[in-house]
């Protein structure tokens, strides 16, 4: 049999300890939410983006490409601010995809971390041309 002796213990459960987010986290989540919009075709610079399939090639270097490849955050207590750099298709609006971009990016953390985005700057380091193929990617020897 258990006593009720009137003991309360803190405050709500949500207010009995701290909750840190590592930057690694923010950046996977801004990561995805950029690469969730239409007419983003990646993520990174070109040189990033080849280092980075040369590194996936290799063994033990973990599968499928980098989740915070092209972002780079700042993590506090309260705030967020996030820097993206992306590559986007051809044909499409520029301004309109950073828009999008920049709304999912800010909806998927601060929803997901709880965190005040305070800024996304997003900087276009490339078009994806129709004919034009990955830096990186091997090129089939015979069709």
């Amino acid at each position: 049999m258990t006593e009720n002796t009137g003991v309360r213990h803190g405050g709500a459960p949500g207010s009995r300890g701290r909750t840190a987010i590592a930057d690694v986290v923010v950046e996977k989540i801004a990561g995805m939410a950029a690469r969730d919009v239409r007419g983003v075709y990646a993520l990174g610079s070109g040189f990033a983006r080849s280092m980075g399939s040369v590194r996936e090639r290799m063994p033990g270097a973990g599968s499928g490409k980098s989740a915070t490849r092209g972002v780079s955050v700042e993590v506090g207590e309260l705030q967020a601010a996030i820097d993206l750099e992306i590559v986007v298709d051809y044909g499409v609006s520029i301004t309109d995809v950073a828009g999008e971009v920049r709304e999912n990016v800010i909806s998927a953390v601060e929803r997901m971390a709880g965190r005040d985005v305070v800024e996304v700057n997003i900087m276009v380091s490339d078009v994806k041309l129709p004919d034009e193929e990955d830096e990186g990617e091997e090129r089939p020897r015979i069709r």
